[in-house]
């Protein structure tokens, strides 16, 4: 199961010119470290080094999980040592400083050879790649990346979207096809609740009002209090926000970048009348009290007490891509199983979307100009390795026999196949640990595919513990699979330098004024009166949204091309 992102990009703008200044004094390559501006510079010196059972040391940079004991010592990392022949050299930064410490390095020119963790947006790897700080990988995977170019041919898709206008490809992404992730816009009701009073599972947004409704005079948990919270939220958590759920019963919206596209052509959501119809919808249900007025303040932690609490359960309808987020899954806790997803609301003018967010994500895997020949054939065939099937397990799973097996014959998985993993009852143990020395915590890059993420055997009960990720498959295979417009803009799209920047400045702002507007007209702040409304969409100008839309569509229209 993938692990929440969030979704806000911090930008330190101040940094911008001192890597260029700084990046550009250290571009030039160097002879001994085998920088000859692409990745055919490996030849038959590294080819040599890597033949003579001397280990290739790497020196790299990994955005470390706090799951994980003892990086040097993990099991994981010496069965890589020792598949691949290599000995790794960690910068190994906890998950929570890697972003400021990649900006450091890179800003001092102190960077490693090999980037596991590179988190390199589009615009950087350009940026990057041009001025020699990060190779090409393009002729290092025909050498040596029978795995990557197997993954290329599995999904053509994945080979545009990490290739740079310029043809050149300069990181690998962590690949990770989890299905309910990609539409992880969900909401979760109280089924419960809708037995108790005799009600349907709503396929409207009037149908949604009623039985907020009723879940709030109708006292489902049966105290004889009016404690009943009908629908919450939170922000800073997956999804959490309740208002961008209910939005797409009106027009598209994926509190990405709020963008909607027809024809090929990319447009504003924000500011369209259907916008305005969606905000109305949710003041309405924010001045009845059906939305928690805590939901647009209070982050996960403070939900997740209300969700937990000992006595009688008071939520009646959340908003997040999955229950964990809130509720507890331990053995020894029910209250997560009252709780089924919501299927998309139809709204007034017949809409009913669910966001999309299906993407290949950053570059994570990078080689620099400080790796030697030798260095580079083995850090590509340890990304080569890394997007192979066994890699995907181990990294998750760890070693195969302690707390995984393979499938025995007759089994099935979630779809039906013949399986071919099991989870043995120890795996649950450990993933329930604080830490745990067995596994790399998915760190790093995998590609962990629908068909190997869903080829274990499939739980017979989907609300067990381990059931989870089978639960997690069927609501939204049943609720939201294909659900979103037939037309999406891509969550990230390769784009020129000047055009990156310009971007990075805008989108904050733009992004910015669009949440806070939309939580000051659902809780009434200001009032959805025809001059605030033409106020607040005249404040686009300002922000350059038609430049920023200018950019965005010539992006896309070089993509497509």
């Amino acid at each position: 199961m993938q692990k929440n992102r969030i979704t806000g990009t911090a930008v330190v703008l101040i940094l911008t010119l001192v890597f260029a200044l700084i990046l550009g004094a250290c571009s030039g390559g160097d002879k001994e470290t085998g920088n000859q501006g692409n990745g055919g510079a490996a030849g038959t010196d590294g080819d040599q080094a890597q033949a003579s059972g001397k280990p290739v040391t790497l020196d790299v940079f990994l955005s470390l999980s706090p799951r994980i004991e003892d990086i040097n010592k993990n099991a994981i990392t010496q069965y890589i040592e020792n598949k691949l022949n290599i000995k790794f050299k960690f910068d190994a930064t906890p998950n929570a400083n890697a972003a400021d410490k990649k900006k450091l390095i890179m800003a001092s020119g102190d960077y490693p050879s090999v980037f596991l963790s590179g988190d390199f947006t589009q615009s950087e790897q350009i940026d990057y790649g041009q001025q020699g700080v990060l190779l090409p990988l393009n002729d290092l995977i025909d050498q040596y990346g029978d795995e990557i170019k197997k993954a290329f041919q599995d999904d053509p898709d994945l080979k545009a979207a990490i290739t740079a206008p310029d043809g050149n490809i300069y990181a690998l992404p962590h690949v990770n096809d989890c299905f309910h992730c990609w539409y992880a816009q969900k909401a979760w009701i109280n089924k419960t609740w809708l037995d108790k009073l005799g009600l349907e599972m709503p396929k409207t947004t009037e149908d949604f009002y009623d039985v907020l409704k009723a879940f709030k005079e109708k006292d489902p948990n049966g105290n004889g209090k009016a404690d009943e919270i009908p629908y919450a939220g939170a922000i800073g958590t997956w999804h959490g926000v309740p208002s961008n759920f209910l939005m797409n019963a009106f027009i598209y919206d994926n509190d990405e970048d709020f963008f909607t596209m027809k024809d090929g052509k990319v447009d504003l959501a924000a500011n369209k009348t259907e916008w305005r119809q969606g905000l109305e919808y949710l003041n309405k249900l924010y001045g009845e009290g059906l939305i928690d007025k805590e939901s647009f303040t209070q982050n996960g932690d403070a939900l997740t007490q209300v969700a937990n609490k000992e006595g009688d359960n008071v939520l009646g309808a959340i908003a997040g891509g999955i229950p964990s987020l809130y509720f507890s899954l331990a053995a020894d806790q029910t209250r997560h199983k009252d709780y089924v997803s919501i299927p998309p609301l139809t709204g007034p003018n017949g809409v009913a979307y669910t966001g999309y967010y299906k993407s290949y994500g950053n570059g994570q895997f990078a080689i620099t100009n400080k790796a030697s020949k030798a260095q580079q054939i083995a850090a590509i065939k340890m990304a080569d390795y890394m997007w192979s099937e066994d890699h995907a397990i181990t990294n998750e799973y760890g070693l195969e026999g302690k707390y995984w097996e393979k499938a025995p014959d007759g089994t099935s998985d979630v779809r039906g196949r013949q399986a071919r993993y099991m989870l043995k009852p120890e795996f649950f143990d450990m993933a329930s640990a604080a830490t745990n020395n067995e596994t790399w915590d998915q760190m790093g890059i995998t590609r962990r595919t629908r068909d190997i993420r869903e080829s274990w055997v499939a739980p017979k009960d989907p609300m067990s513990q381990e059931g989870y990720e089978y639960r997690l498959f069927l609501e939204t295979q049943n609720n939201y699979e294909n659900k979103q417009p037939k037309e999406t803009f891509p969550l990230s799209i390769f784009m020129d330098t000047a055009d990156a920047k310009e971007v990075n400045q805008l989108r904050p702002q733009i992004n910015d004024y669009i949440r806070s507007y939309m939580a000051q007209f659902i809780t009434g702040s200001k009032k959805l009166t025809d001059n605030e409304w033409n106020a607040y969409v005249k404040g686009f100008d300002g922000l350059k949204l038609k430049r920023y839309l200018e950019i965005y569509q010539n992006a896309y229209d070089k993509m497509a091309k």
